[in-house]
Order: structure tokens, then sequence, then C-alpha cells
């Protein structure tokens, strides 16, 4: 891949440069020191993916992601020294349109931290390939009153997400509060080292209760739940919620398609997929499955999505019942599935 780097600081950059100079797969395409400079070299040279760090002068990283994803789309991983000491400007970030997160080699220490940072590449790698590059960038069905299980639970609102997708994810359940019988699960792409972080963000945007799944869980009432894992979530034939690596080769981590497909295939109740904003194609097999199944299925437009591939994926195989603009799949929920503001 050709990598830009975006980072004010010379010693972080250094870094970043020697760490992707020790590979044969990669190149650094250009280092800009400022968030404009960065949003201008994009312009000028488009690289596949930028290293984007979060504090730099004139333009930050989130106003310089905010800038290059709607005037020379491309591939962003946030690299800054301690993400979890920056969580609102990460999530902000992540609403922008980067694809995840990470520590900066120099200060996680330099052969761990640049494991890790090579791991990350390999991960973004697949997703630009698998997305196509930088190009990537009906009335619904009634809900079926069958058989219902699982502890109170009679509704299951699966939501899957990437690139954008935290900001998504709160815009669209922010000042709900779901009926008692139902439960929202959410999968959205993000390194487990900060899922714990995602949980707790998203439940300071929301009024319902937020938490972590942890394996074995059951579904839980009232309450939204997070995958945290890098490998897949799974809803089970007992209805209990857990991970499994398997499938290995799959880039997307956890993926929205593993989950969807578990709820199509064991969920007997009432259940809507709703798949937002991201790069690649995760998702789209799944909501097919769930709506193959009979269940509710519903896909974020393009002009709301921060990237529109897995929306506009599920689109192109007739996934989604119903594609709506970010603001009205909240009101949606609300019609369909009832509770309160």
């Amino acid at each position: 891949m050709r990598i830009g780097i975006a980072n004010d600081v010379p010693m972080a950059a250094e870094a970043l440069r020697r760490v992707i100079a020790a590979t044969r797969h990669h190149q650094v395409l250009w280092i800009a020191r400022t968030g404009l400079e960065a949003v201008r070299m994009c312009a000028e040279n488009r690289p596949d993916l930028v290293l984007m760090d979060l504090n730099m002068p004139e333009l930050d990283g989130v106003e310089a992601t905010r800038r290059i994803m709607e005037e020379s789309p491309c591939a962003i991983l946030i690299v800054t020294g301690r993400p979890q000491d920056s969580v609102n400007q990460v999530f902000r970030a992540l609403g922008a349109g980067a694809l995840d997160v990470t520590a900066t080699p120099m200060l996680a220490g330099q052969a761990e931290g640049g494991g890790q940072l090579l791991a990350k590449l390999r991960t973004m790698e697949k997703l630009i390939r698998h997305s196509g590059g930088n190009q990537a960038m009906a009335r619904p069905a009634p809900l079926h009153t069958v058989e219902r299980r699982g502890a109170g639970v009679q509704t299951l609102v699966a939501i899957g997400a990437s690139t954008g997708g935290p900001v998504a994810i709160a815009r669209t359940l922010g000042g709900w509060h779901a009926p008692p019988d139902c439960c929202i699960v959410v999968v959205q792409h993000i390194d487990e080292n900060f899922a714990d972080h995602f949980a707790k963000w998203l439940a300071e945007q929301l009024v319902m209760p937020v938490r972590a799944i942890e394996h074995g869980d059951p579904l839980m009432p009232g309450t939204v739940m997070i995958a945290k894992s890098n490998d897949h979530l799974v809803l089970d034939e007992k209805l209990q919620l857990g991970y499994d690596a398997v499938p290995r080769e799959y880039a997307y981590r956890p993926s929205v398609d593993v989950f969807f497909r578990c709820v199509a295939q064991h969920w007997r109740g009432d259940a809507i997929g709703i798949l937002l904003t991201g790069m690649g194609r995760d998702g789209a097999e799944g909501l097919l499955a769930l709506r193959q199944a009979g269940k509710t299925t519903v896909a974020q437009d393009q002009a709301t999505s921060a990237v529109y591939g897995m929306p506009r994926a599920a689109v192109e195989l007739d996934a989604a019942q119903l594609v709506l603009p970010l603001p009205k799949i909240g009101p949606f929920l609300r019609s369909t599935v009832g509770g309160r503001s």
C-alpha cells in the first residue's frame, strides 16, 4: 500500500516511517506536519491509507479526516499516543470516516507497538482490497408474530456498522427508551482494545443501558449490547451470545455477516436488521439472510453514509426492504418497535 503519514511530532512520524519501511509491502508516499497539509497532499497525491494523528496544528485529526473524506476519500487509520485518553476525539474521527484506531508505536514501545501497527496495516489492506479500493468508499415487511424465545426478549434489533458507525449508531438510538421486551445488539468494526471504551462512550450518548457482551451472555431486554472482541459475535440455538474465531479468513472482525446469519438461523421472534455506513461488503449477505428469514431489513442511504460500501452492497443484493437516510432510521425503529422518547 501507498501510505501517507499525518503527524506533527518528528519522532512519532519517524517511528511510523521506520515500521512501514521495514516491510516489503508498503511505502511511505508523504509525511504531512499539519492537518491542512494532509488534506492538500491527499488531493494532490492520494494514498491508499493515511495514518492520522489526532492533535495537529491548523486542522486537528478529526477535521482533517472529515475534509479528506469529503474531498479525496481514502482509508484513514487513527494513530495517536494514548487513544484511551482521547475517547471523544477518537469517536468523532471514526464518525467522520476513519476506519479504526491504534497507538503510536513510539509511545506503545517499539517492538510491541510496531507489531500492532503492522497487524492493523494487514487488516486495512484486506479491507481496501475487498472494497475495491478508494472508489468504495419498498415498504417494510410486517413483523411476524411467531413463537418467541429468550428471557423476556420478544424483539431483537441487530445493527451492523463500520466506517462512520459510532456516530451513526448514537444518532439512531439517541433519546429512545426501547420497550422492555426489546434487545438491541450492535456489531461495530472496532479493535477489541477499544471496544470497552466504545461501550462507555455510547452509554454517555443514550438513555438506555449499554453493556459490552461477555461470552455466554443471554440477550438482555431493554439493553443495548455491544460486541467487544476481534472474534465474531454469534448467537447459538440456546440464544446465548458468544465469540468464535471461525471463519478465520474474514477481514471484517467482528463480522456483521456472521451475527446476522446467526439471527436468521436461530431467532424465531420479531427482528429488525439495520446495516449502517461502512467500507466494504460486510453485512450485506447477512442482511439478505435476515430478509429471506422473514425479518425486517433496513440499510442507510448513500447521502448520509460516511462511506457507502456496506449499505450499497446490501442494496445491490436486494437485501434491504427499506433504504433510509440516517435521521429517519431512529423514528422508523420507534414507530415499528414502540417504546418512548
